[in-house]
Formats: C-alpha cells, structure tokens, sequence
C-alpha cells in the first residue's frame, strides 16, 4: 500500500462511520489531532484503506487489492478488521493473535463517589503537567500514544490526574476522541493501585466529556477484569463485543536460489 498524504485523509473518512464507540473512533481521532498515518492499496478509489495511531489500527475494504507485503506498515499493532483479512495478515506477520474485546458506554453515574488520600488533588491536565507525564516512564508512554506524546496530551484539556504535590498518582483521559464519543483510557501507578484514584479521575474526566456533549466509552480485554470492574463501577455498561488482531514482526520469505 502506498501512504497518503494529509491533504489526501479527508476523503477517506467514509469509510470510517461517525457515531461509534470504542476504536471505532480512532479513524475520526486521527483525522482531528493529525497523529495517525493512513494507507491505501491506490491514491485514487481505493479498495483497501488503513489507518494508524499509535499501537492500534482500522483496516477496511477488500483484502483481494493487498499482497502480504502491502501491511507491512501494522506490524507490531491491535488491528480492528474483518476476519476475512486473517489470510492476508497471517502471510505477512510471524504472529496472528486474536484477543477478545469489550466496548462500553457509560450509562449511570459511578456507583460510589471515592474518597481521596491526604493531600491528594484530582485536577485537570494543563501544559504545565507534561514534565510530570513524561515522568510516569515509558512503561506508561501508551496513554499519550495517540496524541504524539505527553506535551500534546497535557495541552489538549482532555485528561484528568491524581496529583500529590506535582507528581501523577494516576490519570485518566481522552483516548481516541470522535465526534460523538470519548474512548477513555487511564493507568495508576503501581505503589498507589487499590486507593481509587483511578475511579476519581475517571469520574471527574466522564463529568467534563458530558459536558461537552460526548458520551463516554470505555474499551478493554474480555479478560481484564480490573479494568471491567473499574468500568462497571464508573458507570459503564457493556454495549458489544469483537476481536482485534495482534501482529508481530513482518514474517521472513525466504527463497531457495539455484
């Protein structure tokens, strides 16, 4: 596939439907933050179309335009896409894994109202926060993965923290931002799990997407059940199930020679 370029997105998005939750919306979050990366199998009327952003991706269209080195570009990602692309990623990547998901959709107010730890704050993310989300380490790098890192993150207005003093304690934010919805994301660090700081800013964080005319989503592994108990407890309730794809390095066609 060749990459498109920016001036090119636009008239991709219909492949993409608004109105979605859950990754869904990450088509539309690509196209308003200009993070993501899109393909195509030909510039003009396409037949297969993806989009990138971050560690996850939406392939669409037909998977007879491709040939195996065509997605070499998704490798290493969670691919949302029909099962009828399973030929085509399985001969390019070394590894295919199909990993069950969940979709949510806030549907109540949370159940509690947390109670917060001495000197302990739940505010909104501001420029000024970005040192302080750089400082989570890279194994927390994810969370500001679709917008381009925690400079843009903290500057978007879209997050919420936990804060003691000037360090995060656990933050929740906008994860893929559509035009209807607000795939949220958040993390707490290891040394302060079980102290609800999650659930704080996740309330805060689905009062302010109200607000704003959004309805919140939540999205998750069918086998993390922290993150559906956080979920449920928020408010959210399961609105459907799929399956995305896990890839691996681009697989090695090797040829014998004479």
């Amino acid at each position: 596939m060749i990459q498109l370029l920016p001036h090119q997105v636009p008239a991709l998005s219909r492949w993409f439907p608004a109105a979605a939750p859950g990754p869904a919306a990450l088509a539309e979050h690509a196209l308003a933050t200009g993070t993501g990366q899109w393909w195509a199998d030909r510039a003009v009327h396409p037949r297969t179309v993806a989009v990138r952003c971050a560690d996850h991706a939406l392939l669409r269209g037909d998977p007879d335009a491709l040939t195996a080195g065509d997605l070499t570009p998704l490798a290493d990602c969670w691919i949302d896409a029909h099962d009828r692309f399973l030929p085509v990623l399985a001969t390019t990547f070394d590894r295919v894994t199909p990993w069950e998901r969940m979709v949510y959709v806030q549907r109540t107010p949370p159940s509690s109202t947390p109670r917060l730890p001495w000197g302990v704050t739940v505010r909104r993310l501001t420029p000024e926060h970005a040192p302080a989300l750089a400082g989570l380490g890279t194994d927390a790098a994810w969370i500001h993965g679709t917008w381009g890192g925690p400079t843009a993150l903290a500057a978007s207005g879209l997050g919420w923290a936990a804060l003691h003093k000037d360090r995060i304690l656990a933050v929740a934010c906008a994860y893929l931002l559509s035009s209807t919805h607000e795939d949220i994301a958040c993390l707490t660090v290891p040394e302060h799990r079980r102290e609800h700081l999650a659930l704080a800013c996740v309330t805060a964080l689905c009062t302010d997407i109200a607000a704003r005319g959004h309805t919140a989503s939540w999205s998750c592994s069918r086998d993390n059940r922290p993150s559906r108990l956080l979920a449920w407890t928020a408010g959210f309730r399961l609105e459907r199930e799929y399956v995305h794809y896990v890839t691996g390095s681009p697989a090695r066609h090797d040829h014998l020679t004479a």
